[in-house]
């Protein structure tokens, strides 16, 4: 059965604006941009949450913050600057797009064309405060796996 929220239709598509980093796009301008190598994504969720929720298959993983504790990784600098190749953007990934906003600005400050991809993984808390109902990569059925 198809998911009516992962319809592309042109709202979906572009960048918005943002301060401090190249700009806010859909999971699915994401994913367009990924397929076409116009970018390389980079998970910023935690090793954990990659592990135990799921994952964007080609992701990079740096996280931003660590569990436990959730303290900023010291190795942020270096493994995003690893990961994307001189003159290709960067879209940034996490659970909600709060952490990614924070990395982008980071990434942003190294010189990367950096973008936050709204919604995150799994989206925004749904009324009876549960994730993966209310936007996100996973409920617009792109590509994603679980171990």
């Amino acid at each position: 059965m198809s998911n009516p929220e992962s319809k592309i239709g042109p709202e979906r598509l572009g960048v918005r604006p943002a301060q401090g980093y190249a700009g806010d796009v859909t999971p699915e301008q994401a994913a367009a941009w990924v397929a076409q190598g116009e970018a390389v994504m980079v998970d910023v969720r935690s090793d954990a949450e990659r592990e135990w929720v799921g994952y964007v298959p080609g992701a990079v993983g740096v996280a931003w913050k660590q569990w436990p504790g959730m303290a900023l990784n010291p190795n942020f600098d270096a493994g995003i600057q690893a990961a994307v190749p001189d003159g290709q953007k960067v879209v940034l990934l996490c659970r909600s797009g709060v952490r990614s906003i924070a990395a982008a600005r980071r990434a942003t400050e190294l010189g990367l064309a950096a973008y936050n991809i709204l919604e995150g993984f799994e989206g925004d808390n749904d009324e009876e405060g549960h994730r993966g109902r209310k936007g996100g990569w996973r409920l617009r059925g792109l590509p994603w796996k679980q171990n």
